[in-house]
């Protein structure tokens, strides 16, 4: 790109919610940095989103994004001799809080490169819409920055498991890991056996005798799994059979959640540990709630996946 494109970067001045609350916008060239300061005490500073990225780093006062235009969804509309970028900084309140849900328009705009033009674009500002959504899940590498390139893993040793959605013009949705169980066939029968890695509504009861553990977030369309290598199938092919849910990150209960087991500290919250009581259920039964398993619900989707085969062998 020309160097005059990065001339001129409008930061776009965003109204405060209260007096208590400051927010600077840094636009650079590929990416952008938010920091929110608040000097109240009532703003769970773990519940701001940037459209559907998680904070990169939080402290006492102040909650921080540095992200791409890339990801969380960004929206991008070429109009005349500016490029912009748009997103929303969303707090979202729990039932439980005295500041209620708000959003912030967040946008940088920059002066369009004389020599670019997208092949196609359909600007998308309303990120409501119904599309449709595409899920992703599978075996990584050591980092989660790739998928894996061997698929033997020694017992004891970690196996790195993502699944992600395209959420298109859909609203931000959390995805959420409802059930896991390991199989030695690609296909469940009545007769199989199996291993339970996650079940009761996204408990993830594996990790109370293992070093098994949900990675901490960093997109809320993903969704990041350690799975300590375990002894089942100990040298044959083995299968896991996960059940994924895209769900409203505002209608999180005991019945969606993700949830793993810390310690002495018992059973923890992924998204926000404050909120851990809506794990008690797991060591007993969690409660149902009705969700689509085709099409688009009121508050979410749910998709199978089949991610395999792999080998654990001894160590």
């Amino acid at each position: 790109m020309m160097a005059s494109f990065w001339q001129g970067v409008l930061l776009l001045s965003l109204i405060t919610i209260s007096v208590y609350a400051d927010m600077k916008l840094d636009c650079r060239p590929d990416f952008v940095t938010l920091v929110w300061t608040e000097s109240g005490s009532q703003v769970d500073l773990s519940l701001f989103r940037l459209g559907s990225c998680f904070p990169t780093s939080i402290t006492a006062r102040e909650v921080v994004f540095s992200v791409d235009f890339s990801d969380c969804y960004f929206s991008r509309l070429v109009t005349g001799d500016h490029l912009i970028y748009a997103n929303n900084l969303t707090y979202i309140s729990t039932a439980e809080s005295r500041i209620h849900s708000f959003s912030h328009p967040v946008v940088c705009t920059y002066d369009r490169p004389k020599d670019w033009y997208p092949l196609i674009y359909q600007p998308v500002f309303n990120t409501h819409g119904q599309g449709d959504l595409i899920f992703h899940a599978g075996l990584m590498n050591d980092d989660f920055s790739g998928p894996a390139v061997l698929t033997s893993f020694p017992l004891g040793s970690f196996i790195p498991i993502m699944a992600s959605v395209e959420q298109a013009t859909h609203q931000p949705l959390l995805l959420l890991l409802e059930e896991c169980v390991a199989a030695a066939t690609p296909k469940l029968h009545p007769e199989s056996n199996l291993y339970t890695i996650i079940t009761n509504k996204g408990c993830l009861v594996d990790s109370k005798i293992s070093r098994s553990k949900f990675e901490p977030r960093q997109k809320s369309s993903e969704i990041k799994l350690s799975l300590q290598a375990f002894r089942f199938g100990l040298g044959e092919q083995v299968y896991l059979h996960c059940k994924l849910v895209a769900w409203d990150p505002m209608g999180l209960d005991n019945t969606k959640k993700a949830c793993h087991y810390v310690g002495d500290q018992g059973w923890e919250l992924l998204d926000n540990p404050a909120y851990s009581n809506l794990c008690d259920c797991c060591d007993s039964s969690c409660g149902s709630r009705k969700i689509r398993s085709t099409g688009l619900g009121k508050l979410g989707i749910a998709h199978g996946a089949v991610l395999g085969p792999f080998t654990i062998t001894e160590s």
